[in-house]
Formats: structure tokens, sequence, C-alpha cells
């Protein structure tokens, strides 16, 4: 569910849609019960009050008129009250009670009329207080009433009204008339069930026209995003279906215009790559023949150096060395040249990862004790099998290794092996100049150099680390680098140990990895190609 809704816009859209008006109906539906409940309880409370006022008036005008003068008469009297207020009630029943007031000294003690099946604990006593003191007025009391019905006991909302009464002979009384109102909450009931029940429907009425309305709108995007898809997959033909004048059309109109104009720039890059990329083979080739010869007379000159005058020695051996760096270039050239085209096939066989490595480290280690380093290995004791091409592993090691040896400043450098179930690794670690963040972010490029000025005896062409990110994304593997600025650098290379697999976690750790460096991002850097 929670990934159709990071998926879908109409389903996020429904959902809200349906959760605000959810919300409203609750609050407009909360608002109406009030209303209609305060509405219901004000009308029978005006009714209550009147037929009380009538009520009182009538008893009261019963006491005054009547002429008995004997105990018994007026006991009679008094209980013939109770049975006329209960049936003149409207609709409901109400019921009872007339009460002698506490506290009188009047020797006629006459029995309190009450209805058979009211509870006079209803009546508080603080709301007796109140009606003895209220000078003849009329006060009412919301009370809640107990209705047993098919032995179970209900609660219904009822008022008590009161007014002191004076009975000639007996003294004071209190006449309270006790109104129940559950009809009127069977009326509220009613209308809340019914609110509830619209409120549900109209819910669901709402989320199925939102869906419908999203649905018309969405679609037109949801085309234009498997369009865009398709475009970029390659079928730059594809259009959006231009119909109306609406917003929608102006899109699909914007959209095709923006698609046209991509294809046109893609095919025109695409042209211009295609003639760079001839360019470079061609003159890399033409170059050959030249070269061949350039370098076959500059091979004799140099073998006859001896015989020469110092400056013509000196000239024989530059000319000997910078032809040797132009053949490096060429033949880097060359193999760029196939990656760009596409025409580049690993030769990929079983081979122990330690044997290239330790294959890679002879061929590099008369330049390292040229320049005094010392490079150290640490290789596991069992073989180290993967699927690679051999000689391009081998090559990629050999341009760390020299790149290690060239900016190590003669300090040693270690070079390790590493493997696990999916994966096998091989680190290049220098203790020397080290780069910056700048330099991290272009040192794959081509022909670029972390300082142009920094004198290089290697003859370097510029593309070595390139060539060995190429070679890296041709195996599938992962070209990891880390450096800080006078600490040195550390390159590291992960190949799946069989093509096509994934990997996940590199067998070896880089410097940062490791723990010994500040995690700081100024302090050391790890970038990704």
């Amino acid at each position: 569910m929670l990934s159709l809704f990071r998926r879908s816009v109409q389903a996020r859209a429904v959902a809200t849609t349906v959760a605000l008006s959810g919300v409203l109906l609750i609050a407009l539906g909360g608002f109406l019960s009030f209303s209609i409940g305060n509405g219901l309880f004000e009308a029978r409370l005006s009714q209550v009050l009147a037929e009380s006022e009538a009520a009182v008036i009538d008893v009261q005008n019963t006491f005054a008129a009547s002429s008995v003068n004997d105990e018994v008469a007026l006991q009679t009297l008094m209980n013939s009250v109770v049975p006329k207020l209960e049936a003149t009630g409207v609709a409901d029943t109400r019921r009872v009670a007339l009460l002698r007031t506490p506290g009188q000294s009047s020797i006629q003690l006459l029995q309190s009329p009450i209805s058979a099946d009211l509870d006079t604990q209803l009546i508080s006593q603080n709301f007796r207080a109140e009606v003895r003191n209220s000078s003849g007025r009329v006060l009412y009391q919301s009370i809640q009433l107990t209705n047993s019905e098919d032995s179970l006991t209900q609660l219904s909302p009822g008022i008590v009204v009161g007014s002191p009464v004076e009975i000639p002979l007996a003294g004071k009384y209190e006449l309270y008339l006790v109104f129940d109102l559950s009809s009127e909450q069977q009326t509220l009931d009613f209308v809340q069930q019914t609110l509830l029940i619209g409120g549900l429907a109209l819910i669901f009425i709402i989320g199925g026209v939102a869906y419908v309305v999203t649905g018309w709108l969405v679609r037109p995007v949801k085309v234009a995003a498997e369009v865009s898809e398709e475009i970029a997959d390659g079928a730059l033909d594809v259009r959006l279906l231009e119909k109306g004048e609406d917003v929608i059309a102006v899109l699909a109109r914007s959209f095709n215009k923006m698609a046209d104009s991509l294809q046109q720039q893609i095919t025109k890059l695409a042209s211009v790559s295609k003639m760079q990329q001839r360019f470079v083979s061609d003159v890399s080739h033409e170059l050959r023949t030249p070269l061949t010869t350039i370098k076959l007379a500059g091979d004799l000159i140099f073998e006859a150096r001896d015989s020469l005058d110092p400056s013509l020695k000196r000239s024989a051996e530059l000319l000997n060395g910078q032809i040797v760096r132009f053949e490096t270039l060429l033949n880097d050239l060359l193999e760029i040249s196939r990656y760009d085209a596409g025409a580049v096939r690993a030769e990929l066989e079983i081979h122990d990862l330690n044997q290239v490595v330790g294959m890679a480290v002879a061929s590099i280690d008369p330049l390292a004790k040229n320049r005094g380093s010392k490079i150290q290995i640490e290789l596991p004791s069992e073989e180290v099998l993967a699927e690679f091409d051999a000689r391009r592993i081998e090559r990629l090691l050999r341009n760390l290794l020299a790149n290690a040896i060239e900016h190590g400043e003669s300090k040693p450098v270690v070079v390790a092996v590493g493997v696990n179930e999916k994966a096998v690794a091989v680190s290049v670690t220098d203790s020397g100049v080290g780069m910056g963040q700048l330099e991290l972010e272009r040192v794959f490029d081509r022909f670029w150099r972390a300082d142009p000025a920094r004198k290089r005896t290697t003859g370097g062409t510029g593309l070595g680390l390139a060539i060995s990110l190429e070679d890296t994304l041709l195996h599938g593997g992962s070209l990891d680098v880390w450096a800080r600025p006078g600490q040195g650098a550390s390159f590291r290379l992960t190949l799946p140990k069989v093509q096509g697999s994934e990997f996940g976690e590199s067998p070896l750790k880089l410097p940062s990895d490791q723990g010994s460096e500040p995690e700081s991002a100024s302090d050391g850097t790890e970038a990704r190609p």
C-alpha cells in the first residue's frame, strides 16, 4: 500500500481528497448534530416551561378555591393533583411530586403525593433550595432518567421543573414536574444516524469522483512519462498526441517541440562524435607509418650515440625518449578510440589475481628501484580466482603502480589483495603528495594532471587513469580512490568473481573506511567514478 502511494499520484490525490472531505464532513456533521440537538431541546424546553407554568397556576388556584377544613379532605384534594397533572401532559408522560418544604412549624403533616414510578432522589437538594428561594418563579434543571426495558437499564435525558406552592392549612409545598425527553433523544439519534450514513455514502461518492477526475488529469502525464522513458531508451521519434486547446494540449505541443529539439541535438552530437572518433582513429593509424620510420631512424642514432659529440649524444637520448612517449601516446589514443567506438571486448578467463599482481609488480620494479621506492605486497595465502581479462587488469595495475611511484616521493608503496564470497580486490596505496577534493573530482578525466608543472619521470600521457576506468567498467567492477593532501592516495580496484554478477562490499577497505583517518570531508575524501 505504501509503495502504491509512493508510485501513484492518483492514489495520493484520491486519498488526500477523501481524507480532507472526511474531516470537513465530520466537522459539518458535528455542527449540524449539535444545532439540531440544541434546537430540539430548546423547543421542548419552551413547551415544558409553558406547561409547567400552567400546571402551577392550576394547582395554586385549585387549593385557593377549595373550602376544605379538615385533614382528610385536604389529603384527598392533594392526592387528586398528581393524577390530574400526569394526565394533562402532551405526547410524553410526565411525573409529579408535591413535596412539603422542610423547616415548617405547621401542625398539619400530610403525606406528599408522588407519582408511582418517580424517584425523588433525581431532585437534588441544591435544586430544591433554589426552588424554595425562587419567590414563585418556575425553575428547571436537566437530569438523567433511568428506564428499564427488557431487563436492561437505559439512561435518557429529562427535565425537572419546580415551583413553590402555598396550600391553606398545610403550609408551604414544592411542586415538581419531571419530563422525559427520550422521544427527542430518539429523534436526535435518528438524525445523527442519518448524517453518519449519508456522510459515509458521500465520502465514497467523493472518492469515486476524485478517482475519475484525477485519472482524467493524470492520464496525459502518465502517457508523457511513458513517452519520455521510450525517448530515453533511444526511440527519439516517439511523440505525444496533440488534441484540443487546453493546458494538456499545450503541454503535449511543448513536449513534442522539446523532443524534436533534443532529437536534432542528439543526432548532431552523435554525428560530431562519430567524426571525432573516426578522426582520432584515422590520425592514429596514419601516424603509425611515419612513427615506425622515425623510430627505426631514432633507434639507429640512439645506438650510435657514443660516437657522437656530447651535444648530439644528448639530443639522441632526448629524441629516443620522446619517440617512446609518442608511441605510448599513440597506443593510448587508439585504445581510447576503440572504447569510444564500442569495439572493445574483454577476453575473459579464470585467473589467479595474485599472479597478475606479481607480474605487474615485476614489470614496474625497475622504475621503483630507480625512484628509490619499495613495493610492499600483501597477498592472501590461497589462490584468488576470478573471471577477468588478465592483460587489461595487469596493464591497469601497472598504471596504478606507476602513478603511486611517480607521486610517492620515494616512500613505500603498499599493494594489497583481498577476496570475499562475491568479489576480489586490489589496492595500491602510497604516502606521497596526495590530492585535494578538486583534484579527486577530475582524477579520471582524459589528459588531466594534478599539477601540469610537476616534473614527470615516467613519460605519462594523461590517459592512463581514463583507460583504467574504462577497463574497470568493461569488467563490471569499480575503481575507487581516497586521497588526502600531504598524506598520499589509495586506489582500489574491485571486480566480481563471476562476470555479470553483482557484488556488495569490497573485500578491501580504503584508509577512510578503516578508521585510521578522520571522517571529516575536509580531512579525507573518497571519490567513486
